[in-house]
């Protein structure tokens, strides 16, 4: 049975920001050695069975992976030379975090130079001076992951019924949210930019084409509650005048998206159709007002071991 653990933002904010930055710090030593991919796709971390992963790192020698274990609530540093170096997960400095993990790279052999300053902040304090004594709740964290994990589960579902260009499910560590995007395959006007402590040139190639976006948060940014949010980029005019029929959903007109807040799904009949169905009419809002194509880029949602029915004289050899 799929868990969707209460996780009131009161009880996760303090250590939820300390995994933020450890997150970002993590981050930034994939971002120091893998190729950069579209929409930065290769800087963001997965959902897995005890956690979060990097997934695969390349480097000059070895090649690397970090997994952040939210069971025994360690970050496991491995090197595809047999090496493995972990970090308590615990209340800690943001500093104390950031040395801990460059001593750990260090023994093993990885490349430890990276970017030293958070991202997507108002005030981006390096790491190695946010001396303040963090927190870290691991009951808070654990539910926060296990929440993941259901949210993971629904979103790849989604993900399925779309033809065109759809990102992964991945977390963003710059403002910590579990995300989905869809594309129309347009390319879209240039992003004005302005996100806090992030180059405007990695804002508009992130944006560089139309999309429809979905994603989940565990508080902040303007709501002191665990959400979902969807957008569209470009905005259409009458984007949030469609009409959204999921139980607790609303457009919230400050920040441009409609909202679905966490607590509304965890205590719906059927979580995961609840929080599908936001998905999909949101989905369809922005799909429809910016006249995207709808029946080419649609199918129907995937189902397991069924591949999709094709017209084998449409098939190019």
């Amino acid at each position: 049975m799929t868990n969707w653990p209460d996780i009131p933002y009161e009880r996760w904010r303090d250590s939820g920001a300390s995994l933020h930055m450890w997150l970002q710090i993590v981050g930034k030593f994939r971002v120091a050695l893998t190729p950069w991919m579209n929409h930065a796709w290769q800087a963001t971390t997965y959902v897995t069975a005890r956690g979060l992963t990097s997934s695969i790192i390349p480097g000059p020698q070895e090649s690397y992976c970090t997994d952040f274990d939210f069971i025994d609530h360690q970050l496991v540093i491995s090197a595809t030379n047999g090496a493995v170096e972990k970090v308590a997960l615990e209340a800690q400095s943001v500093a104390d975090f950031h040395g801990r993990f460059i001593e750990a790279l260090d023994k093993i052999g990885a490349p430890s130079e990276f970017h030293g300053t958070p991202n997507e902040v108002v005030d981006a304090v390096p790491f190695a001076k946010q001396t303040d004594p963090g927190a870290y709740d691991p009951d808070a964290v654990h539910d926060f992951w296990q929440a993941l994990v259901a949210v993971d589960g629904v979103f790849k579902t989604f993900r399925t019924g779309f033809l065109g260009k759809s990102s992964p499910v991945h977390l963003f560590w710059g403002s910590l949210d579990l995300a989905v995007t869809r594309f129309s395959g347009r390319i879209a006007p240039t992003h004005p930019g302005g996100m806090p402590n992030l180059p405007d040139d990695i804002t508009r190639e992130a944006y560089s084409h139309e999309v429809s976006s979905a994603g989940f948060w565990a508080g902040g940014n303007g709501l002191d509650e665990a959400a979902f949010y969807s957008y569209a980029y470009p905005t259409p005019e009458t984007f949030g005048a469609v009409p959204v029929t999921t139980e607790g959903a609303y457009y919230h007109e400050k920040l441009g998206e409609f909202i679905l807040p966490y607590a509304a799904v965890r205590t719906a009949a059927d979580p995961a159709a609840a929080l599908m169905s936001f998905l999909q009419e949101t989905y369809r809002a922005a799909a429809d007002t910016a006249q995207w194509d709808r029946q080419a880029l649609e199918c129907a949602i995937g189902q397991p071991g069924q591949p999709r029915a094709i017209d084998v004289e449409e098939v190019i050899l």
